[in-house]
């Protein structure tokens, strides 16, 4: 009003205005020409955003895309695969716009620049990460471990639940994940826990840091021809495939199920293996760990 008032009185040029005027010319002439219409209540800013467009995407898809997030917490990448394989083609920025709108969205923390990524594109077998997870609750007062393998080609992955947590277990389990993996395994990544490795047990160092007694699990890779590596102490991050499995493994399985026994446990267990083994993965573009696995056999 300030600058538009004396235009309107006439008592000053409009081209005079403009040149002191920190705003542009073509902004007080639309500033201008609103007043004259609608008076000082059309100065008011207002959304730019159309109330409809005819191309807006149906009610119907909208709710069927908020349904799955809110079921299963997929990304707008991952719900446009699961559209897309049945015959709904909505862009992942479309997806991305609903789920901000109903705000279902996660509200990340500035993030500090970081070198770019050079992805080490592997084959099947090549690696397999294997690591422990405490099922989180005691069941009718005892504790159990869940053994996790995953391969970091393809993301398939195997789990077993044991009642202890020993070398003689990872042995088995690994015995298990070499019949079941279709491919063979060339090696495998652990951390440093004593279920896998001397190396750090003090009665056993030396200066070298080779251990005096060669492990249960570094004996049967030997005799299979399995590498074993080892990431270093304290870098659960040199491990993130399988680390990143085990917080989907605790968001989605352990805080929605209770179990009555053990065989509930692993009951309930396998069938979640089969469903994450079925899902859509982004670092796959879209593709489910067994169809990676068919495409690539």
């Amino acid at each position: 009003m300030r600058w538009i008032l004396p235009i309107v009185n006439k008592e000053v040029r409009l081209v005079d205005v403009a040149k002191i005027c920190p705003h542009g010319k073509r902004s007080l002439e639309r500033w201008l020409a609103a007043y004259r219409k609608g008076g000082q209540a059309a100065l008011e800013p207002k959304s730019t955003q159309p109330k409809t467009h005819r191309r807006e995407t149906p009610i119907r898809i909208k709710e069927q895309i908020i349904e799955i997030r809110k079921k299963t917490g997929k990304c707008a990448q991952k719900i446009h695969w699961q559209l897309e394989k049945v015959g709904l083609i909505i862009h992942t920025r479309t997806i991305g716009k609903i789920l901000r709108h109903e705000g279902l969205t996660r509200r990340y923390r500035s993030r500090k620049a970081k070198p770019a990524y050079v992805r080490a594109y592997r084959q099947l077998g090549d690696l397999i990460e294997i690591d422990v997870k405490y099922v989180p609750e005691k069941i009718r007062g005892k504790r159990y471990f869940q053994f996790t393998a995953i391969d970091t080609a393809s993301r398939w992955r195997h789990l077993e639940i044991y009642s202890e947590e020993s070398g003689y277990n990872a042995v088995l389990f690994l015995k298990k994940v070499t019949a079941l993996f279709p491919k063979r395994i060339r090696a495998i990544k652990t951390d440093n826990g004593a279920i896998f490795t001397n190396r750090y047990l003090g009665t056993y160092k030396r200066e070298d840091l080779s251990s005096r007694k060669v492990s249960a699990l570094d004996k049967f890779c030997d005799e299979y021809g399995i590498g074993h590596y080892l990431i270093d102490p304290g870098k659960p991050a040199q491990n993130g495939t399988v680390e990143r499995s085990h917080r989907e493994d605790q968001e989605k399985f352990y805080m929605k199920n209770t179990f009555k026994d053990e065989r509930d446990l692993k009951k309930k267990l396998r069938k979640w293996n089969n469903v994450y083994n079925g899902l859509e993965h982004c670092g796959l573009n879209g593709l489910s760990p067994n169809e990676f696995l068919a495409k690539n056999l």
